[in-house]
């Protein structure tokens, strides 16, 4: 039997980031290097960073790694590897090469699990074009894993948290719910079938997402990741200087995770979020198991895209049709003022 990696931690995947409200205070006072072809760096907390090397290339650049997200070792590196491929594609970029990044106990865990996450990793990259042609190890408890990624894009062609316009329609391409599901799995109180769709949502390239987004020149865009829906879209409302309604039974979320919110369990990376984005928030009437789940860490999670209201539908279509099935318009873009968001 595989080893099971969700024994060796108690926060995997994205919600073992540091909360959000630290890592803003942390940035804050970093000295910025001035570059004129710096196009993005971390003044709008965005995917990646990006650099411009001609007029008709950019490169995007970034790294993601975190703790185990899921019991098998080569479905641990699919998705690490599909969320690091996610921040470029977040861009609206084309990812092509990629370093592995590994922290791994060779002690402690087989040698053999680490050897399948490398596997399941180089999977994912192959599906995305992308040459894996290196990376680093050390040993370190408990196990970690990601990739860095190079990207290109064309500098006029960027998509950035900064990149919402007022009119435009919100889409969210994937279910939200993951981290309470991978809570379940490790307390045994979600089901296998449940614990599988959210598997299978996280090993999804957000590639396609990015492609329809460039056909339907989208500006503003992010992927739902460790701050959760509502941290995200919080951090593209700052950046845009634009207010955004949130329609709460648009919604989509992975069997059984609301259940799981309802019967207690609530990863602790959802509290960290709520804490960072509830002075900002009009929650009105919404009940508190929606407002956990908003707030839920998500892992390869979708992506958060401003539409032109007249390619919304059309959009959706296209998404639909490439698998991201959840695929509905969550929200509108307001004008600036009032609370950032608010959900209605």
């Amino acid at each position: 039997m595989s080893f099971d990696l969700l024994t060796t931690v108690e926060n995997g995947g994205c919600s073992s980031k540091i909360p959000a409200s630290i890592l803003e205070k942390t940035l804050l006072n970093l000295i910025r290097v001035k570059d004129p072809n710096i196009l993005v760096d971390i003044d709008t907390q965005d995917d990646a960073g990006v650099y411009k090397i001609n007029d008709e290339l950019a490169l995007i650049f970034t790294t993601d790694f975190f703790p185990p997200i899921c019991s098998d070792p080569y479905e641990f590196g699919e998705i690490a590897a599909a969320n690091s491929l996610s921040d470029v594609y977040a861009m609206g970029g084309e990812p092509f090469l990629a370093l592995n990044i590994a922290m791994f106990p060779a002690s402690i865990i087989p040698i053999d699990a680490y050897v399948k996450i490398l596997e399941g990793a180089a999977s994912i990259a192959f599906k995305a074009n992308t040459i894996v042609i290196g990376g680093h190890t050390i040993d370190d408890n408990p196990p970690k894993f990601g990739l860095a990624i190079i990207g290109k894009v064309h500098p006029k062609k960027i998509i950035t948290n900064a990149g919402l316009k007022p009119g435009q329609k919100l889409i969210l391409t994937k279910p939200l719910g993951m981290g309470a599901i991978i809570a379940g799995k490790k307390l045994n109180m979600v089901s296998d079938q449940a614990y599988r769709e959210a598997i299978d949502w996280m090993k999804m390239l957000n590639r396609a997402g990015a492609e329809i987004m460039q056909e339907f020149n989208v500006t503003g865009a992010t992927d739902i990741t460790g701050f959760g829906l509502l941290g995200h879209a919080l951090k593209m409302a700052k950046a845009s200087n634009v207010g955004l309604d949130l329609y709460s039974k648009e919604f989509s979320f992975i069997n059984e995770s609301y259940q799981l919110i309802d019967n207690g369990c609530i990863p602790c990376a959802a509290f960290n979020n709520l804490e960072y984005t509830q002075s900002s928030i009009n929650f009105n009437d919404i009940d508190y198991n929606l407002k956990m789940l908003l707030s839920d860490a998500q892992t390869s999670g979708g992506l958060l895209m401003g539409v032109d209201p007249e390619h919304a539908q059309n959009a959706i279509d296209k998404l639909i049709k490439q698998g991201f099935y959840c695929s509905k318009i969550v929200g509108v873009v307001k004008g600036a003022g009032g609370s950032l968001i608010n959900i209605i």
